[in-house]
């Protein structure tokens, strides 16, 4: 982008060469697969590319299937004004909806813990282990069904899978409200699981399309805010659903909750198929009107912005699907095994007093509705946490050091329960409690991360699942450390998540380290060749992802 009153000069359209594509290793006049006007060798200007803007623009040409490449542009220019009209435009529109679906995810997969602080045990008949069971099933279904969810996504396009999968959730939700047993208990958490699997990561790629990759971090904060938003709101309803009592045997309010929130979901679902667009150039149609959002103007401003900071963003259409040789070469990329080693861990010392606090605090003798209230200043502390650790991580380009802030957090405090005498005040134990649930959430940060140094398509694709995979399976591990045994103080818990925090903070340190190595590795063997060498490089390496050496800043730590 340029200040404001630059005069837009449009490129000429780009036509293929087939002799230089049977020859690529030839000098730069015709080293590329196009034939370009003098337009298009000119630079575009533009702030934090992430190509070097000494380099011919027409290296990072997007094929002729990507959706927006007749919005692609080179020489486009736009003032920062007009740019930052646009981002708050689809931040409305865009990021504010996707919020809103996210609300709809945790509704349904969060309110267990809502219904755990009115009789659903007792009326099923269940134990906490019989609880822990059911987490664990639905952790499992919801791993297995991340990256077969997430590929599926990419094949027919996020804006129509997310809404079926919505939909389809939002029926079993609801029919939990006429559980009788342990064994439908079990079948509404696997099926849950499995039709809610890859919904994040589906998500992540929908906004990527729409942001820049330091944008993505700030706007991720606000999804993880409607996450623990979910969580005050979820207290709320369940305060008033809980108080519903029905007839005929299902007495019990928490039967209710299951009901109306499912049906919560459906709706925002069914509005998702109309509402969310297939692309920054696909907008028309649906509750979008027939003109769409966007001018041609503003069309080229978003695509070319997004594809100057990742020009790999380019190189595959928005329904094109993973094929198995693209699936293999993005889970072997070892340059993201630290981030998914970080998610099987990182969020382990803090879950279970998440998942617990309800049966905690009922357990310290706080009735049904108190619980329920006394879980918001948590999630008022975690979302504070999360927007002002995720502003200080761009504001001062750190994150993995930001994740040992995030473990040391939870250190302190676990050490705290663990010394606290069994016979200390109820209050003493739900202040340490809601610190603990409300710990610097750096998932934002991390997911970005995922994102920014994925480096192509295909492996943003699979890694935003496979971390996410990971997540899931940390949740498995967490659900199963406080047992029955162990209650109400959890004494033998708390030691692993002690043990485990440690662990956490020194593979972050870990990971820091390895991503400082690899970028010097990198920009050494970038530096060392010559101009005409880099060109042969170029001409010849278009399809390395975050292992070309001349991606700027491809690994970011």
């Amino acid at each position: 982008m340029t200040t404001d009153g630059v005069k837009e000069v449009p490129a000429d359209t780009v036509s293929a060469n087939e002799d230089t594509k049977k020859n690529p290793d030839v000098s730069t006049s015709s080293a590329s697969s196009f034939s370009l006007t003098d337009s298009e060798h000119r630079v575009a200007k533009v702030t934090d590319c992430a190509f070097d803007t000494t380099e011919d623009p027409r290296f990072y040409k997007p094929i002729p299937e990507y959706e927006s490449a007749h919005r692609w542009d080179p020489y486009f220019e736009w003032t920062e004004e007009e740019e930052k009209q646009l981002i708050r435009k689809i931040d409305i529109r865009v990021c504010t909806f996707a919020c809103v679906t996210f609300f709809a995810l945790q509704l349904d997969r969060g309110n267990i813990v809502q219904a755990n602080s009115d009789s659903m045990l007792g009326d099923l008949g269940m134990t906490t282990n019989d609880y822990n069971t059911g987490q664990t099933i639905f952790y499992l279904t919801f791993l297995f069904s991340e990256l077969p969810s997430q590929l599926l996504s990419k094949k027919v396009g996020p804006d129509r899978w997310i809404p079926i999968q919505m939909v389809a959730w939002s029926f079993v939700a609801a029919f939990q409200a006429f559980l009788k047993n342990r064994a439908g208990y079990f079948a509404c958490r696997a099926l849950l699981g499995l039709l809610e699997g890859g919904f994040i990561a589906d998500t992540i790629l929908f906004l990527s399309f729409f942001y820049k990759s330091k944008e993505l971090p700030q706007r991720l904060s606000y999804f993880w805010v409607s996450y623990e938003a979910t969580s005050i709101v979820g207290a709320f309803l369940a305060f008033g659903f809980l108080h519903i009592h029905g007839s005929n045997g299902y007495t019990g309010g928490w039967r209710y909750l299951f009901a109306f929130e499912g049906l919560i979901t459906g709706i925002i679902g069914i509005i998702a198929a109309f509402w969310m667009p297939a692309s920054p150039t696909q907008t028309k149609g649906g509750f979008r009107g027939k003109d769409g959002w966007f001018n041609e103007r503003e069309e080229k401003i978003l695509v070319n912005r997004v594809l100057r900071d990742d020009p790999s963003k380019g190189s595959m259409h928005n329904r094109q699907a993973v094929t198995p040789k693209m699936l293999w070469h993005a889970l072997c990329d070892y340059d993201m095994w630290p981030i998914y080693l970080l998610g099987l861990t990182w969020m382990i010392p803090n879950t279970p007093a998440t998942n617990y606090i309800t049966l905690e605090l009922k357990s310290l003798g706080f009735g049904t509705f108190e619980t329920n209230l006394l879980t918001i200043p948590a999630y008022v502390i975690f979302i504070i946490n999360l927007l002002f650790w995720t502003w200080i991580s761009e504001r001062f380009n750190q994150r993995l050091l930001l994740g040992v802030v995030s473990e040391f957090w939870c250190l302190v405090l676990l050490i705290a329960l663990e010394v606290l005498p069994d016979g200390a005040s109820g209050w003493a134990r739900w202040i340490i409690n809601a610190l603990l649930i409300g710990a610097p959430y750096v998932h934002a940060i991390i997911v970005a991360m995922t994102s920014r140094n994925a480096g192509s398509v295909r492996t943003r694709t699979v890694a935003s699942a496979v971390y996410n995979m990971m997540v899931q399976a940390s949740s498995i591990i967490a659900s199963q450390i406080y047992q029955e045994k162990d209650k109400p103080y959890y004494r033998v818990g708390n030691k692993v998540l002690i043990a485990l925090s440690v662990f956490s903070m020194a593979l972050f340190i870990g990971a820091k380290f390895y991503y400082i190595w690899r970028n010097k590795y990198n920009a050494a063997r970038w530096n060392a060749m010559s101009s005409e060498e880099r060109e042969e490089y170029l001409a010849a390496n278009k399809d390395l992802g975050n292992k070309r050496l001349c991606r700027l800043g491809a690994v970011i730590a």
